[in-house]
Parts: structure tokens; C-alpha cells; sequence
């Protein structure tokens, strides 16, 4: 089949090259002139684990192209997939469409022969009508559908989560656009729960079930409160609760809360919808609500270390929003930096991916390292908040040897406490009773 992607971020890349690996015939269209002479040039524009080495192959292979034009894009497509950003309103906190609308309006004028024009992109229930009237406006005489096939990708294992799915979900009414769908989806069948229903449910479901992840992340962090003050252990409470098959063991992780691209603006928007229809989601306003005030939480545990320190430097592993991912977006790591910063810190930071994208948000009010030891160089509290495997790996010996003061803060419980203690260090983590070194 013929697919066109509209957009090229996390959702849009991992997901054209996923087509194209399928076989399909793939042409990825985005407004960002120097992102599409990239990809052109044979260069992935986010690290994404598996995603280089695909996408080489069916660049080679002339599987999957890349384009600025809506024309040469849209002409003869089976499918558009649209996959642009849907980010929050600064000041309503619902969720943008104006991406999402621009491009309908571009891309009807090149509809000829029938087209699926699947949303991808988080939006609203009921937006599906809106891009449908505005192709209609445009383009009358246009055969087309407009249908919703929300996104499940984690960012860090979408090319995992694109071939491995949990389940696909289809929303539309139109049995035409089904059968496309069936055979634009038919390697999974057999593999995976393919569900149809109607687009308003399956504009939903993507945040009803981002909604409930949030919660459950929440939860367990007001959990590890709990233990941190009655003794118990919160990996082991986690452990006990997750192996309860009602519960699972997924999104059990205690931490400095959840970020990234998609909970929290998700979350906002869920709850503006809400509130828009009349309906009170108290459990989603106060995740809300007690999630920010986790960061501000976190960022107060670290900066206690160093209270009777003068001029400190805080040494923070972890800018990213979370493991395999190059994406600040909304990270839990770099609000808790700014909220250091905010009070004085002197800080380096360390992050193997995403660097970067740090420097575009904080700029020159930190410093980068090159390795987690040198970030740790001169620190007087070393605070770990994105779980990257390798920080489990730390020497304690070298990281003590280099450190002005022996304390760590570790946000996200990646080092072995006992360890720690061992070495001499006085450590802090999450859901634990926080010990110090006599």
C-alpha cells in the first residue's frame, strides 16, 4: 500500500519505518525544511533504540522517503497518517489542535482517489468531526475517511512496541475504511488484539489509558511516603503488589514523578475535557496537582545534602525524561534542575543521549560532562534522576574518589544501597527510611 506520514517526531518516524519494514510504500512529509534534509541524507533525527539500523535499510531499499511537499505526498496515498504534535495550551492546558488542522486543511487539497486519513496524533474527543468538516470545506468532492488509530509507542521502545504491540485500535464507522485498515494491519493479525470501535472511543481510550498510568505512578510514589516514614521497603511492597495479576508489576517504579511528552499534557487534557463535559475527574486534577508538587519535593531532598555547604555543586545523572530516549519534554530531571538553579546550585549534568536537547531548554545555566565521572568531579551531592542502566554499573570507588562530599541522592533507586553504605557514602533513595553514615 501507499502510506503517507504526516510529521516525523517520535510517533511519526518510528512509525513510517515500521511501515515501510512491513512492505508498504512510504513517504514521511514534514514542514521542518533542515529535519527533512536530514533524514534525506540518511540521518535519523531522534535516538530511538533499533530505529538507525531499520531505517537505513529501507531508505536503501527505496521503501520509505522523506518530503516537504503535501502534494508529492498525498497524491495517490491509501493512507495519510497524521502524526503531528498535539502540545498543551499555555494557558487553557487543553490540548492544541492547530497543527492537527493545518495540516487537514493542506492535505485536502490533494485527495483524488479514496483515502483513509488515520489520526495518530492525541486529540480530543470529537476532532475527528472537526478534520473531517475541514477536508470537506476544502476539498467537497474528496472520497475519503477520516478514522482514529491512537498511538501506544514508549518512547525508548518504540520500534519494540511498533512490531510487539499490545493491542491496535481502529475508530471508525465506515466498514470501506475497515478493510483498508485490515490490510494495512494484516501481519498482526493472529499476533495481537486488532479492535475496532467507534472513533469516539478510540479517541479516548489513548487518555483514559494515560490517565490511569498516571495514577498508578502517583500512586506508588505516595506509597513510598508511606514507607519512607513506617520502615518498610517500597521495591519490596512494589514486588508484592505487582505479582497480584489484577495489578501487574508495570508502572511500579517509585520516583521523582512522571514526565515526557505525553502524560502530562495528556492528564491537563483529559481533565479540561472533563470539565468542558461536566463531569468531575477529582482522582486525575489531584495526580495533577501532586505530581508537580513531587518535583519541587525531590528537588528539596537534594539541596537539604548540601544546606551547610557554601557555594555546593550538585552533580545530577539524568536529563532525559526516562531511559533510551533522547526527549526532554516535560522531564521530571530537568524540573528539578531548574528548581535548583532557581535557589543558587552550581550544577553539571551528564546524560548519555540527551544532552542536547537539555542545552536547548537550560542553556548555559548548567554544565554538560562527557561522563557520569566527570560530572561527579568536585560534587558535594551526587543526584541520580533518570534511570539509564549504566548508572547502575558505577564504580563507587572512582565516583568517591572524585567527589568533594560521599552524598547521593538517588531519585530513581538505581544503586544498591548497601553497596553505597559499604563505600562510605551517606545515601538517600526513594521509599526507603533514609540512613547516614555515622
Amino acid at each position: 500500500m501507499k502510506i503517507s506520514v504526516i510529521g516525523t517526531g517520535y510517533v511519526g518516524l518510528p512509525t513510517g519505518v515500521g511501515l515501510a519494514e512491513l512492505g508498504h510504500d512510504v513517504i514521511c512529509i514534514d514542514k521542518d525544511e533542515s529535519k527533512i534534509k536530514t533524514l534525506q541524507s540518511g540521518q535519523v533525527t531522534l535516538f530511538e533504540e533499533g530505529l538507525p539500523a531499520l531505517f537505513k535499510k529501507n531508505v536503501e531499499s527505496g521503501k520509505i522517503r522523506f518530503s516537504g511537499s503535501f502534494q508529492e505526498g498525498i497524491e495517490n496515498a491509501d493512507v495519510v497518517i497524521l502524526a503531528v504534535g498535539t502540545p498543551p495550551d499555555p494557558v487553557t492546558k487543553e490540548a492544541d489542535l492547530k497543527y492537527i488542522f493545518a495540516a487537514a486543511e493542506e492535505l485536502a487539497q490533494y485527495l483524488n482517489d479514496y483515502t483513509v486519513v488515520a489520526v495518530k496524533s492525541t486529540v480530543p474527543v470529537g476532532t475527528g468531526d472537526k478534520v473531517e468538516a475541514l477536508i470537506r470545506q476544502k476539498n467537497p468532492t474528496a472520497d475519503f475517511d477520516v478514522i482514529s488509530v491512537p498511538e501506544f509507542l514508549r518512547e525508548g521502545y518504540a520500534v519494540q512496541d511498533f512490531f510487539h504491540p499490545d493491542r491496535i485500535v481502529i475508530g471508525s464507522n465506515s466498514q470501506r475504511a475497515q478493510k483498508v485498515m485490515h490490510e494495512l494491519y494484516r501481519y498482526f493479525e493472529g499476533k495481537t488484539e486488532i479492535l475496532y470501535v467507534s472513533r469516539y472511543s478510540s479517541e479516548t481510550i489513548k487518555y483514559a489509558s494515560n490517565a490511569f498510568l498516571a495514577v498508578k505512578i502517583h500512586y506508588i510514589n505516595e506509597m513510598a511516603d508511606f514507607c519512607e516514614k513506617t520502615g518498610a521497603d517500597i521495591r519490596e511492597v512494589a514486588k508484592g503488589m505487582g505479582l497480584d495479576k489484577r495489578i501487574g508489576n508495570r508502572f511500579l517504579n517509585a520516583g521523582p514523578g512522571y514526565g515526557g511528552s505525553c502524560f502530562p499534557k495528556d492528564t491537563m487534557a483529559m481533565a479540561c475535557m472533563a470539565r468542558k463535559a461536566g463531569v468531575n475527574l477529582s482522582l486525575i486534577e489531584n495526580v495533577i496537582e501532586k505530581n508537580a508538587a513531587r518535583k519541587k519535593q525531590m528537588a528539596h531532598r537534594i539541596l537539604e545534602q548540601v544546606k551547610d555547604i557554601q557555594d555546593p555543586k550538585i552533580a545530577v545523572w539524568g536529563l532525559a525524561f526516562k531511559e533510551g530516549t533522547d526527549d526532554c519534554r516535560e522531564s521530571p530531571a530537568l524540573e528539578i534542575v531548574q528548581e535548583l538553579i532557581a535557589k543558587g546550585a552550581k550544577i553539571t549534568g551528564y546524560d548519555p543521549k540527551a544532552s542536547e536537547n537539555a542545552r536547548k531548554i537550560l542553556g548555559n545555566q548548567i554544565s554538560y560532562a562527557a561522563d557520569m565521572y566527570e560530572a561527579a568531579r568536585g560534587a558535594d551531592v551526587l543526584a541520580v534522576l533518570t534511570e539509564w542502566p549504566e548508572f547502575k554499573k558505577a564504580d563507587l570507588d572512582k565516583l568517591s574518589s572524585l567527589m568533594r562530599s560521599q552524598k547521593i541522592v538517588d531519585c530513581r533507586n538505581m544503586l544498591n544501597s548497601n553497596e553505597a553504605f559499604e563505600k562510605g557514602f551517606d545515601y538517600s533513595c526513594i521509599g526507603q527510611t533514609f540512613k547516614t553514615v555515622s
